[in-house]
Order: structure tokens, then C-alpha cells, then sequence
């Protein structure tokens, strides 16, 4: 769990360092350049020659659906969204991980559901505000297509990586980014204006940080750490992080928060780790 921990902290920082430096880029070529800085940063890393190519396609598959797509629609719903909507439709993420899990294994873990729940019920606590926008079930769907996306590329991936010996995730993980551009390129070729483009050095220092850091080595990290953790775990970190990022961005970003529902989610968010971590002991459940 250290590995999903670490990145749940990269992740914290990224929200508030990000926050507002990038408005005036389109966000499909924001998608596109993140995503083109991490395949480039792990291309050197490949060693594909002897891997099946049905387990090159399936892992294109993993990297198109995860971050290509799961960027794309996350970021299209802020056309209908405030900020703190979007965090809040994304809570339902552990749940969704679960039940793919469940799906792909053919068997109902209901220990893990279970903590899922829970988690999810502690970071509606933390991010809850009341709504009032016309929009919101349109963007409601697009970000659960964005959740189900992220939820399905995580459970993949460990499966697929199960199934094969003697091949190292830095190995292949340049193939997931390949796999991410191709939906980003298709969008930037449709939404994006390049005669008009115009990026500062301040965005391209952003842009390198978010490529290399928080998108490359985070989502390597993630999926890695995703192979090593039980599904429940698992489940709940996907919402552990938004509990860490509100508590960044009072620490250090001074940002004006509701303490009280800050504390109370965050508690019940470690809760269900601590109820997870005990089923898991208790009743040795296949993970």
C-alpha cells in the first residue's frame, strides 16, 4: 500500500500547483502533452520483442481506456461542473473498482464492497457542498464514464500482468501511454486551433512536471502499487486521495474548507482501510 500512499501525496500537491496555470490551453492538447511527456519519459524503458501480441494489444487497450479516454471525458465535464462537483461525482470510484474486479474473477467479494462503501460514504462527507446546477446530470454521467474508465484500466492492468512471468512493469508500462495518445491526438486534431497556440515557460514547466511526476511516475507507481495491494485497498485509495488534497490545500494553499467535515470524512476514509486490512486478516479473503 506505500506505493499507492506515495502517489496519493504527488497527486495531494498536484491539485493546488496546477490550479488555475493552465486555463487558456485547450484541454484535449493539455491531455495530449502530459500524456505525449510521459510516453517519451518511459519509451527507453520498452522491451516488448518478445511479448505476445495479444498482451501488447490488451495493454494499448488498458493505457486508451484508463488515461486516454478517462482524461478526455474527465476533462470535458467541467463544461457542466463547478470544481467541487466534479470532486464529489468522483467518489463513487472505489465502488466501481470493486465490482470490475468482481466481474473480471467471476466471484462477489463482498468484504471488499463493503469497505468500498464506506470509503466512499467518508469522501462525500469531505467534499459535499450543496448543488444547484441545471447541468449536473450531464455531467454526472460524463464523470462516472471518467470513473468507470480509470476503475477499469487499474483491475486490467493487475490482471493482465498477473497472467506473465519474467516481464518488469517499467518494461511495458511506455506501451500504456502509446495507448493513451490515441484518442488525445484524435480530440486535439478536432478541438485544438495550432496556429493560435501559445504556451509560456511557466506552463511548459508545469506541463514537464505533470508528464514526468504526477501523470508518468503516478499512474506507473499507481498501477504497480494497484498488483501489489488487495482489491479492497485498492478500492479505497481511488478516494483517499481527494481527503489528502483538500488537507494540502488548507495547509499550504490556504484555502477555505469545512474542517469539520474534512475530519469527520477523513476519519471514516482511514476507517474503512483499517476495516479492510481486518477482513482481510480475519477471513483470508482471495484477493
Amino acid at each position: 500500500m506505500i506505493y499507492l500512499f506515495i502517489v496519493s501525496i504527488i497527486w495531494a500537491f498536484s491539485f493546488g500547483l496546477i490550479k488555475g496555470s493552465l486555463t487558456n490551453l485547450d484541454s484535449n492538447l493539455v491531455s495530449f502533452i502530459r500524456l505525449f511527456i510521459s510516453f517519451i519519459f518511459f519509451a527507453p524503458f520498452l522491451k516488448i520483442k518478445n511479448l505476445p501480441r495479444s498482451v501488447t494489444l490488451k495493454l494499448l487497450l488498458t493505457g486508451c481506456i484508463q488515461y486516454g479516454i478517462m482524461y478526455s471525458v474527465y476533462i470535458y465535464s467541467f463544461q457542466y461542473l463547478l470544481s467541487f462537483e466534479v470532486a464529489l461525482f468522483t467518489i463513487f470510484t472505489p465502488i466501481y473498482v470493486t465490482v470490475i474486479n468482481d466481474l473480471l474473477n467471476k466471484k462477489v467479494n463482498f468484504y471488499f464492497l463493503s469497505s468500498s462503501i464506506l470509503a466512499v460514504l467518508g469522501t462525500g462527507i469531505v467534499v459535499y457542498n450543496k448543488i444547484e446546477n441545471p447541468d449536473f446530470l450531464t455531467g454526472f454521467v460524463l464523470v462516472q464514464l471518467s470513473n468507470l474508465c480509470f476503475a477499469f484500466g487499474q483491475v486490467y492492468y493487475k490482471n493482465v500482468m498477473n497472467g506473465l512471468k519474467d516481464v518488469k512493469d517499467l518494461q511495458i508500462f511506455g506501451i500504456l501511454y502509446l495507448g493513451s495518445l490515441i484518442p488525445t491526438v484524435l480530440l486535439s486534431l478536432v478541438t485544438v486551433n495550432f496556429h493560435t497556440v501559445s504556451i509560456t515557460t511557466n506552463q511548459i514547466l508545469i506541463l514537464l512536471f505533470l508528464g514526468i511526476v504526477a501523470t508518468g511516475a503516478g499512474f506507473f507507481i499507481w498501477n504497480y502499487g494497484a498488483r501489489k495491494t488487495n482489491t479492497g485497498a485498492l478500492s479505497i485509495f481511488n478516494n483517499l486521495k481527494i481527503p489528502m488534497a483538500v488537507a494540502v490545500s488548507v495547509i499550504v494553499f490556504g484555502d477555505d474548507v469545512n474542517l469539520f467535515n474534512l475530519i469527520t470524512g477523513g476519519i471514516i476514509v482511514l476507517g474503512s482501510l483499517l476495516l479492510n486490512q481486518y477482513l482481510i486478516n480475519k477471513y483470508a479473503a482471495n484477493v
